[in-house]
């Protein structure tokens, strides 16, 4: 079993969380639907269990709280419009910290990559992020390695994810990573969403 775990927090982008929430969730019906076993559990978190209100005010509300959660497959980590806010968060950076910590593949989208490359994740490896705040991570990591206007950066450990629908797309690759390509080409065709298996970088 494939267990992704989702974080939420206070003004979240939407669509970081609900693009990769979508994928995953419409991959393990497909595989339930032909008879397999199944293959994705996905579960949403915030730092606490209690909801949270993304950005523009849509309520969301968790399965569980972060430190909850034992081994997972995929870690989420969904970005904000005032980033530099959610890393002060000291509840955000603890829920991120034990999510990295029990998660085989830790993975951001867009300004998500800011909280990986706090914990250190990013260095010495290739990322992006949203194209616009590629030069802000770029000098706080001190790093050359940002990569703009890519739809993901998969480095093994450390999959980042660029503008927000890029969370689509990254979500795909794992899904073609973790299972096969067929299954990831199903998914994008039962969500009418025209994916480019090579629209990222495999480093």
């Amino acid at each position: 079993m494939i267990r992704v775990a989702i974080l939420l927090f206070e003004d979240v982008d939407l669509l970081d969380v609900g693009g990769p929430y979508e994928v995953f969730l419409t991959a393990d019906r497909i595989a339930q639907r032909r008879g397999e076993a199944p293959q994705f559990e996905v579960i949403t978190v915030s730092a606490d269990g209690q909801p949270v209100t993304s950005f523009g005010g849509l309520g969301l509300v968790p399965t569980a709280a972060a430190n909850t959660v034992e081994k997972i497959t995929v870690a989420v980590i969904p970005g904000a419009i005032d980033i530099e806010a959610v890393c002060a968060r000291p509840e955000v950076v603890a829920a991120v910290e034990h999510l990295v910590a029990v998660a085989s593949v830790k993975s951001s989208v867009c300004t998500g990559a800011f909280l990986l490359g706090d914990r250190n994740l990013l260095a010495d490896i290739p990322w992006t992020t949203h194209f616009e705040d590629v030069p802000g991570l770029a000098q706080r990591l001190s790093s050359d390695d940002g990569q703009a206007h890519v739809g993901w950066v998969d480095a093994g450990e450390v999959v980042t994810a660029g503008g927000l629908s890029s969370g689509l797309a990254m979500a795909l690759h794992l899904v073609e990573r973790l299972h096969s390509r067929e299954l990831a080409e199903t998914t994008a065709k039962q969500l009418e969403y025209a994916w480019n298996p090579d629209g990222g970088v495999r480093a």
